[in-house]
């Protein structure tokens, strides 16, 4: 077998027909008939090598604009890049053959890689890098890996930005031989760790409920609780045939798979399937017509996580220092870099060569300080990690903040739960309220205090607009194309200081809004469910009559479809869904739940109307209100059109939205800005705008709605638009 850095050097082109030929040379081109005729392996899986599919790529903006400089999986944490840790990971665990797959930025994952100890002939896992600037999903990546037959037998499946030290050997073995007795029928064992709700480990948008029969340990539900007040369980699985089974909320999930190779064909057979999530709801959904099962496995002594946002990167940072992903520990220098050895004291403070501690300084505790950084007089550090070559002041006070190299800090500065990247420059006097974000090169102060929550970077949010189309190309070009484009923009002294250099991502105009909102949930994003909102629906059910609606899902259907078009927008959001994709989610939960075509409407249009209160609370003004909304209704433009085409579905969607804005009676100064952008995008038309407002209503605030001088003015616009159409007739 070719050692990693070979294959690397010769295969990891960009051209998909390069990869696919060199792929030819490795393995049988037959592999893939063999396994999709049914016929015997060669071999069994226990002398199989096991393997592994790592995905360096998140497919996602959530750590931008960090990210726009360097890939997730290059970020240093605890002073290590995210992928050295997966590695590492796997092989302890046995792992003798990883596919890593990059898109995004490939070219620094492939270099990084290619000097590491992962590709040195000694490594005993082998590392084959494959970049594309197809891949878009988790699903695009193992299409590729059905199509090019890389898998032999069980691979484990895992991003590269889990940190973990669990010992899959228990696991695999239960998975092999759950194969083994019943053949193709488990097709994943998904890894957990207990963990009680609250853990600080446990990532909020992560938080699960499982269903599992105790004794098989075959997953019967899978659900992500957030946003949820209330916990929907299907009837088939108090039907399964299981003598015993478990509901469960103390789980992480720590995003580790034990896959089989029908996974891969899976995933090529439905293209619905882009994220794991997909995959197991997909699973379960068709259990009983597909045959495939899905097991779970608790380890109860494991660490494993993943680094979804800044808030897990703070938490698992802070327990690397505390040592609870022991052998993966600050001085063990797993990752045999050069110059990264370092000392080990009481309180957990850590020090690599060269470090110079000035008079009266103290380290108090879970303190890892890189190689050649000097530190001034009297300065407080604690819970802290500062990479290499940086310099800091005078009387500077760190607590729980995240220094990158290469870092000039003055003197009188404070910092409190907050990250700065490579390059940074801080001048005297400045503080860093919590969660602040200093990006690449960015220069702040001097005496400026940043409120909480800041972000800053050298890239303007302008540039969003530039790049949304090639978002996720790896071309690193346009990366330094947009560096020049931002040299042309003013910097704010206000923002960043009178020395300063950089921009604050902030909601600077509608174009930008659908960004802003993605860089705010940086460190993670919190939906809060409308309490109101769900105590009418609670009131409205219990004042319902049994048999009013009898061609219709029960209320509580109605409310479980709604978060579910909820949860399916935000996760679109976030990880770049295709409005084709959503479309296809949507009408999947339609006929899961018996959704009639008017209700996909009314509860499509309250969602979207709806989701500026989720992201920042219903206490909004007018404008911010219109600044968060405008963009998200162009992006999901194409969804709408899907449902809204005759007559009566412009009138329910009409219907739908006077509804939300007679709830929202503070919001009304916004409706005239929602009704000319559903316009202009052709979601609605002139016509039944017009016949909406003037059908006689039997409310008071709906005649009180229809009086806004907003509205008038807009009514009368489209009059005269279409007299003078007429006219030129």
């Amino acid at each position: 077998m070719r050692r990693a850095h070979d294959v690397a050097a010769g295969y990891s082109s960009v051209s998909q027909s390069a990869v696919a030929a060199t792929w030819q040379v490795i393995m049988a081109g037959k592999a893939g008939k063999q396994r999709r005729s049914g016929a015997e392996q060669p071999q069994d899986d226990e002398q199989q090598p096991l393997q592994a599919v790592l995905i360096a790529d998140s497919f996602n903006r959530r750590f931008f604009p960090i990210s726009k400089d360097q890939p997730r999986a290059l970020l240093p944490l605890a002073n290590v890049c995210m992928i050295d840790y997966t590695l590492e990971f796997l092989t302890s665990t046995g792992v003798q053959e990883t596919f890593v797959f990059c898109c995004w930025m490939s070219n620094k994952i492939k270099d990084h890689l290619l000097k590491s100890k992962w590709c040195r002939p000694t490594s005993p896992n082998t590392v084959h890098i494959i970049t594309s600037d197809l891949y878009r999903s988790l699903g695009d990546v193992l299409r590729d890996v059905d199509a090019k037959s890389l898998v032999r037998s069980d691979f484990v499946l895992v991003y590269g930005d889990v940190v973990s030290n669990i010992d899959l050997s228990q696991a695999l073995q239960e998975h092999r031989l759950r194969r083994k007795l019943e053949k193709n029928i488990s097709v994943m064992t998904m890894m957990f760790k207990e963990s009680s709700p609250g853990h600080r480990t446990r990532c909020d948008e992560d938080d699960i409920i499982v269903a599992v029969d105790s004794k098989s340990k075959r997953v019967l539900h899978y659900q992500r609780t957030q946003g949820l007040k209330k916990l929907q369980f299907p009837m088939n699985i108090f039907h399964s045939g299981s003598d015993e089974f478990e509901i469960r909320h103390d789980l992480l999930d720590c995003h580790i798979s034990i896959c089989s190779p029908q996974v891969a064909q899976l995933f090529t057979d439905n293209f619905d399937y882009q994220t794991r999530n997909d995959f197991v709801r997909g699973i379960l959904v068709n259990e009983e017509i597909l045959g495939n099962q899905i097991h779970m496995y608790v380890s109860k002594d494991g660490y494993g996580a993943r680094v979804s946002n800044l808030l897990m990167y703070d938490s698992v940072s802070s327990d690397l220092i505390r040592r609870w992903v022991y052998p993966i520990t600050p001085e063990a220098n797993f990752a045999d870099a050069e110059g990264r050895s370092c000392t080990h004291s009481r309180h957990n403070v850590y020090r690599e060569p060269g470090v110079s501690l000035g008079h009266g300084s103290l380290m108090e505790e879970n303190v890892l300080i890189g190689r050649n950084t000097v530190i001034g007089a009297n300065c407080s550090i604690s819970n802290t990690v500062i990479g290499a070559n940086c310099v800091i002041g005078d009387g500077v006070v760190l607590d729980r903040a995240y220094i990158w190299n290469n870092v000039r800090i003055g003197s009188g500065v404070t910092v409190c739960q907050s990250l700065i990247c490579d390059g940074v420059e801080v001048k005297d006097g400045v503080t860093l309220s919590e969660q602040c974000v200093l990006a690449y090169d960015v220069v702040v102060g001097p005496n400026i205090s940043l409120p909480e929550g800041t972000v800053v970077s050298m890239h303007h949010p302008d540039e969003e607009d530039e790049a949304d189309d090639d978002e996720f190309l790896s071309d690193d070009n346009d990366v330094a194309l947009n560096k020049d484009k931002t040299k042309q923009k003013a910097f704010s002294p206000a923002e960043v200081g009178s020395e300063g250099r950089g921009y604050l991502w902030k909601t600077s105009s509608l174009d930008d809004t659908e960004d802003d909102v993605l860089a705010q949930c940086i460190w993670g994003l919190v939906l809060k469910p409308d309490t109101d909102s769900e105590t009418e629906s609670e009131a409205s059910e219990g004042s319902q009559d049994a048999g009013s609606r009898p061609m219709s899902p029960d209320l509580d259907d109605v409310r479980v479809f709604q978060n579910e078009v909820l949860g399916t927008l935000q996760r679109g959001l976030e990880e770049n869904i295709g409005c084709d994709n959503l479309v296809l989610e949507i009408n999947s939960l339609k006929y899961a739940y018996n959704i009639s075509l008017k209700e996909v409407m009314q509860v499509l249009t309250r969602v979207v109307l709806e989701f500026p209160f989720q992201q920042q609370g219903a206490q909004i003004s007018p404008a911010q209100y219109s600044a968060l909304l405008l963009p998200l209704l162009k992006k999901w433009a194409p969804v709408f059109k899907n449902y809204v085409k005759r007559e009566q579905d412009h009138m329910d969607c009409l219907a739908s939205l006077e509804e939300v804005f007679l709830e929202h009676d503070s919001q009304w100064p916004a409706l005239v800005k929602v009704l000319m952008t559903m316009y202009r995008l052709d979601i609605l038309e002139e016509d039944t705008i017009m016949r909406w407002f003037s059908q006689k209503v039997t409310t008071e605030k709906s005649r009180q709605l229809r009086k806004n001088q907003g509205l008038l003015k807009f009514i009368q616009w489209l009059q005269e638009a279409e007299e003078s159409s007429e006219g030129d007739e």
